[in-house]
């Protein structure tokens, strides 16, 4: 395979990618670019995209494909970014950090330690890219928390005229850049507002579904994170409660052999082995699942924040979820069990409810809204069924907005009328990226030719 048509000084490797060398964590898509570049650093970036331009094929960057939609598929230019990592500069003062975009999010906590600071709030899982995270909308939970893109008050990007940006907190772009679905402009670096270093105090335990919803606006309220899951056929919940400590709070982890035992070997050695049980024999998911609900039984530790927030996932899964107003989220988690129920599908995974604080990011799915989120998987060895696009259904008669990261069937036309800036972003693309270099056929559904 011949190198980028273009190829001259500054201009990153390309490498050979073997048949079929791309696909999501999930399974849910996969595709094979004419090349495969891996930058080291911005002037390669730059390279690449003004290559595609003279070239005329598209480009499409990629973190760790840790997003179930084919957000970056590509049969044009693969931007890989993972050599571009680590941290870039800290000012304490000011308490942020300038990280490049290939940085893994499980990287960031020690990069961070050394200057007593810490990313305000996080998702579950630490396995995507800093960028990737920022472009699809990737949260956590909390009233009083926004999203992973609204910690962003600065970045480098790459625009798709092969233009550097340098978008600083109050430059009026950056409401539409973050997130942005790598559909603006390739990211290089962002700088995040943090916090000081912080612990949570965790307290998970099993209690009644129906407490769990008729209490939930007053835990969300009272408490700084809270979340729960539901175990379908079941009529149980696993509620996690975060409180935040100051940083010399004295810890109290997990010990390192529970730690196993939840995570390694229940969490993900022994829920493997059920969802491929329950792939093999449906008639055993109901049985299997309030096995669970038991075993989940409580804990309480104090830790890290990073260690709090994060957790191993191992089994693969596919995934939907949409946010909705947060006062239509109980009447969404009673109309999804309701459905569950009525339905009768044979459910392995529970479905996690979450909640984030309103923001100004345009296509963020909390802009103007407080928000709740309501999320269901499918085991991958389970066969194709109706089950998220029902779920979908539902979430979206309740007013929801699809995770831009997570399965969904929204189009462009569904999303102009969800997002009040839509036409906005949709006028700094066409500024930004005017030839379309940055496209896919996933955009071109979600956001317009």
């Amino acid at each position: 395979m011949a190198d980028l048509p273009g190829r001259g000084a500054g201009v990153p490797v390309t490498r050979r990618p073997p048949p079929g060398s791309r696909s999501t964590w999930g399974g849910t898509a996969s595709w094979t670019p004419a090349r495969v570049v891996q930058p080291a650093s911005e002037e390669e970036v730059v390279a690449a995209v003004r290559a595609a331009v003279e070239s005329g094929t598209t480009l499409r960057p990629v973190g760790s494909g840790h997003s179930f939609t084919p957000l970056a598929a590509t049969d044009g230019i693969q931007l890989d970014l993972s050599r571009m990592t680590g941290l870039l500069g800290v000012d304490t003062a000011d308490r942020t950090a300038t990280l490049a975009a290939g940085t893994p999010l499980h990287a960031v906590p020690a990069l961070l330690e050394p200057h007593g600071l810490a990313m305000a709030n996080l998702g579950d899982i630490d396995r995507q890219t800093l960028a990737g995270a920022v472009a699809t909308g990737t949260h956590g939970t909390g009233l009083a928390f926004g999203g992973l893109a609204t910690q962003v008050v600065g970045m480098r990007l790459v625009t798709g005229r092969g233009e550097v940006l340098d978008v600083g907190r109050d430059d009026p772009l950056l409401p539409a850049l973050a997130p942005g679905l790598g559909a603006l402009g390739v990211v290089t670096a962002l700088t995040l507002q943090l916090v000081d270093a912080f612990v949570l105090r965790a307290e998970e335990r099993r209690e009644p579904l129906d407490r769990v919803l008729d209490d939930l606006p007053r835990r969300c309220r009272e408490h700084d994170h809270v979340e729960f899951y539901w175990f379908p056929h079941t009529r149980w919940a696993l509620t996690k409660t975060n409180t935040r400590l100051p940083a010399g709070t004295a810890l109290d982890p997990l010990p390192w052999w529970r730690r196993r035992l939840d995570e390694d070997l229940l969490a993900n050695g022994v829920f493997a082995l059920t969802c491929r049980a329950g792939a093999a024999a449906p008639a055993a998911v109901p049985l299997v699942n309030r096995a669970a609900a038991v075993l989940s039984g409580s804990r309480t530790f104090t830790d890290r924040s990073h260690r709090v927030f994060t957790t191993r996932r191992a089994v693969r899964f596919r995934e939907t979820e949409y946010a909705v107003p947060l006062d239509a989220l109980v009447p969404a988690a009673r109309a999804v069990v309701r459905l569950v129920e009525r339905r009768r599908w044979r459910v392995s995974f529970p479905l996690e409810f979450r909640v984030a604080a309103a923001d100004e990011r345009w296509l963020s799915t909390a802009y103007g809204r407080d928000s709740g989120y309501v999320a269901a998987h499918r085991s991958v060895h389970d066969g194709e069924d109706d089950y998220l696009a029902e779920v979908e259904r539902v979430l979206v008669d309740h007013g929801g907005r699809p995770h831009w990261g997570k399965l969904h069937s929204r189009t462009a036309a569904d999303l102009a009328v969800a997002y009040p800036r839509f036409g906005d972003v949709l006028a700094v693309r066409d500024r930004l990226d005017p030839d379309r270099v940055l496209t896919n056929p996933h955009l071109q559904r979600v956001l317009g030719a």
